[in-house]
């Protein structure tokens, strides 16, 4: 379990999470892996919710925001549409 806390507080690839303190990265990653598989992590999840609930440490309020952020068609890394976009520029041929 440190293992899997230390590779997700300091956002570290599995293979430099410490050898000496966690051992092998495959171990580690194996085991996270298998807790997410089946559902462990959940449960975890659940439980420690259900007990800070109890306690009064959650708030519960949601703030919902309805900003839209729009982009350039270009700022996106899509692939082009087939059909002619209409832009002699874009199409990177002469008008001649």
């Amino acid at each position: 379990m440190d293992g899997i806390i230390y590779r997700f507080r300091t956002s570290t690839p599995w293979r430099d999470v410490p050898r000496d303190e966690f051992g092998p990265w495959q171990t580690v990653w194996k085991r996270h892996r298998r807790y997410a598989g089946d559902g462990t992590w959940d449960r975890v999840l659940q439980t420690l919710l259900s007990q800070a609930d109890e306690a009064g440490l959650i708030d519960w309020d949601v703030s919902v925001d309805a900003t839209i952020a729009r982009a350039h068609q270009h700022a996106t890394n899509t692939t082009r549409p087939e059909q002619d976009t209409g832009g002699v520029l874009e199409l990177q041929t002469s008008a001649a």
